[in-house]
């Protein structure tokens, strides 16, 4: 059996990271100026989580590369976090951008496009009405409320593992005996997830009928696949199942696509043919606009 030398492996390392600043000297300025004004020197939390000393800081993306500020390429197989999925800067997607500021930003007033981007998702996902928010966190916030308005019931319900943006109830894990917990990460909750929230371990139809049965849980708001812990795909027939428990109890279904758009145009609601009561849609949506 043969063992990690971490010893060597610390060596490894001491030396990548040295190679990394060596290699990054106009990021490594950029970040020591931003230390003076953005927390930690970012401009959202999350991009501290870099292997590096700091993050790449970059200059220009087109299609799936960017070059950083230090004149290396990268294939980008993030793409924005799906945000930019047709990659970076699609001439189509520019050039509505520019019409439509060219007539105006915004107004506190519909407009025609508004319209057409709503029949275009009944087209893709078939569900009849729709509602805009600035970011797939405001939608599934929205959703809830409105899932609780109408069943008037407390509670919701989400998967263990689940990214559904920064929604407060939704950042909740389960530890090994079943208590529902904040989930790691969670800064400041505004109550305990417990009293807000159940959880369900993906793939586990007989723990979602327990969590339901009881008739409290307004919606049970899902990622078809979870996507920030890997990818976890459903089990045969599981998304199925789900539909039929919530039916049962009267709960209501929300599928967040936001991620697993990815599987296609109607994302994979519409490649299983599934029937959520709500569906939660961004990032990509806009074609690399921020939505």
């Amino acid at each position: 059996m043969q063992t990690l030398d971490r010893t060597r492996l610390a060596q490894l390392m001491e030396r990548e990271q040295a190679t990394f600043v060596e290699r990054h000297p106009r990021a490594g300025a950029l970040h020591a100026r931003a230390l003076a004004s953005l927390v930690d020197g970012v401009p959202m939390n999350w991009m501290i989580k870099w292997a590096g000393a700091y993050p790449l800081y970059v200059d220009v993306a087109a299609g799936a590369h960017f070059t950083d500020v230090d004149g290396h390429d990268y294939i980008d197989f993030c793409l924005g976090d799906t945000g930019a999925m047709a990659g970076h800067g699609p001439a189509p997607t520019i050039a509505a951008v520019e019409r439509q500021m060219r007539r105006g930003i915004t107004h506190m007033l519909p407009t025609e496009d508004a319209i057409w981007a709503g029949e275009e998702l009944t087209r893709r996902f078939g569900l009849p009405y729709w509602q805009f928010t600035l970011t797939a966190t405001d939608a599934n916030r929205f959703s809830l409320r409105l899932a609780r308005l109408v069943t008037g019931r407390p509670l919701v319900a989400v998967h263990d593992r689940n990214y559904h943006g920064t929604v407060d109830e939704t950042f909740a894990s389960l530890e090994d005996d079943g208590t529902v917990i904040p989930r790691r990460g969670s800064i400041g909750p505004q109550v305990d997830p417990a009293l807000t929230t159940r959880v369900v371990p993906f793939n586990d139809l007989e723990a979602l009928d327990r969590v339901l049965m009881n008739g409290k849980v307004a919606a049970f708001l899902i990622e078809p696949a979870l996507t920030n812990v890997g990818i976890v795909l459903p089990d045969p027939g599981y998304l199925d199942g789900v539909r039929e428990i919530t039916r049962r109890h009267g709960t209501i279904l929300i599928h967040d696509e936001t991620h697993t758009i990815c599987a296609g145009p109607g994302g994979m609601t519409a490649l299983g043919g599934f029937e959520p009561d709500m569906l939660v849609i961004g990032k990509t949506i806009g074609g690399g606009i921020p939505a």
